[in-house]
């Protein structure tokens, strides 16, 4: 018998007994069963409990026991089905019923409602966007938002993380994706997580936006019915700031205690069946999510650069003149519409707008807003990230990485450990050669940096 139709025939009975459609567990645990599977590598697959997958078998065995008449087990269920054809495991477990399963009319009426119950999609848009930005001015990125349009309404991706240094604008580019393409859900969510919400805490928040039930107080029963919802309906979560679910002052990607479960809970996204789409917006890019990208398709990540042309419209919103000497301010603050806005407005006020007249000092000035700005950011890395990052500053060309170890007082393992997590937080550049692959700071970064040395 074919697994999609005992799935099909187990979601019609435990539909008729409880009432719902068969969860993301009880579904794992009758797909295990079929293929051979221990409650433990069940377990395992979904990270859930043993005990907690036993408990909902369990459940799962006694339905079918108390409707077919028999002692049903995780034991002998497969030896059972090997045993029935469809249509007389349809007729033992809908005896007298009303249902209608793989053309096999057992049951009209029930069949025309569960026809209906399975498609319960809201009449309107549910858009929740809690406590996202108004973005007042938005520049150029027509083509990142055309390809993460494809990505998500075409590719069908589940999980997409946004990625890039601070400042480049991936929240101003995900509310305009959102309106873009709104009509093609049933929920829309925006969450913002600076202040490093618990895992039950997020999983709470958004189970009440799909019901005004009380949210079970299992973390694991509330992923199960959060999982549950993103494949009943067409949903879109963006996750703002998901670098604050990460150490500072450690290696770039490292969960905060409490928050560990945030990785299982991405991880699942990107690998269990779903309608849904979640968005990551981060300015550190998780460990493991490389590794995913490799080994699922419907997992990817998107590092947004600089503005090129478009980051012209910043400067002309700042009534800047010397239209001759803006491509090279474009150039040096790497097309960061948050960087350019700040060095616009200092401009502005010290040179009456005359960026010829800014360029007559001898070295690179930062504006203080943005002084604090990466500030903020610095304070995040480790003590040898920032051993390599005075490194770079003071050197006049792009090095490599052995170059690196020969003059650094780091052992190598230390300095490809901190060059990862720079990398990580996008603050370092790479660049391929002929000779090799070579590292550097750029301009902003590196007076920054010397000017905290």
């Amino acid at each position: 018998m074919d697994i999609k139709e005992i799935l099909k025939l187990a979601d019609e009975l435990i539909l008729a007994k409880t009432g719902k459609h068969l969860d993301y567990l009880q579904e794992a645990i009758l797909r295990g069963t079929v293929q051979g599977q221990t409650y433990t590598q069940i377990a395992e697959e979904t990270y859930m409990s043993e005990g907690h997958v036993k408990d909902v078998g369990s459940e799962i065995w006694k339905i079918f026991s108390e409707r077919m008449g028999k002692d049903i087990t995780k034991s002998n269920f497969k030896a059972i089905l090997n045993k029935e054809n469809i249509s007389e495991f349809s007729n033992q477990i809908f005896a007298g019923d009303n249902v209608t399963i793989n053309n096999i009319n057992i049951c009209p009426e029930l069949s025309t409602n569960t026809t209906k119950q399975t498609t319960p999609t809201p009449k309107q848009l549910h858009l929740e966007l809690g406590d996202a930005p108004e973005i007042f001015n938005f520049y150029g990125r027509e083509s990142e938002t055309t390809t993460l349009q494809q990505w998500i309404t075409e590719h069908r991706c589940r999980l997409i993380a946004l990625l890039g240094i601070s400042g480049m604008g991936k929240t101003a580019l995900a509310i305009r994706l959102i309106d873009s393409i709104k009509s093609q859900f049933d929920y829309i969510i925006y969450r913002r997580l600076r202040f490093s919400p618990t895992p039950e805490a997020t999983f709470t928040n958004l189970l009440q936006i799909f019901s005004d039930k009380d949210t079970p107080q299992s973390q694991e029963t509330q992923l199960s019915q959060l999982l549950n919802y993103l494949r009943q309906y067409r949903c879109l979560i963006v996750l703002d700031d998901v670098q604050m679910l990460f150490n500072s002052q450690q290696l770039a990607g490292q969960y905060k205690s409490g928050c560990e479960d945030y990785q299982q809970f991405f991880q699942l996204i990107g690998e269990v069946s779903h309608h849904s789409c979640v968005m990551l917006i981060s300015s550190e890019k998780p460990r493991d999510l490389a590794k995913h990208e490799k080994e699922n398709h419907l997992v990817r990540s998107f590092v947004l650069q600089g503005l090129g042309v478009a980051a012209e419209e910043i400067l002309r919103d700042q009534n800047l003149c010397d239209e001759a000497n803006w491509q090279t301010l474009i150039d040096t603050y790497q097309g960061n519409p948050l960087w350019l806005k700040l060095t616009a407005i200092m401009i502005q006020e010290l040179c009456g707008g005359r960026v010829a007249e800014f360029w007559q000092y001898d070295t690179l000035i930062l504006d203080e807003s943005l002084q604090d700005h990466l500030d903020r950011q610095f304070h995040r890395i480790t003590q040898p990230e920032e051993n390599i990052m005075m490194q770079l500053a003071n050197e006049s060309h792009p090095v490599t990485l052995p170059q690196l170890c020969q003059t650094s007082q780091l052992s190598a393992a230390a300095v490809l450990q901190a060059m990862q997590s720079l990398m990580r937080r996008f603050f370092v550049e790479k660049k391929e050669g002929e000779d090799g692959t070579f590292f550097v700071l750029n301009p902003v970064l590196r007076q920054y940096v010397k000017n905290r040395g």
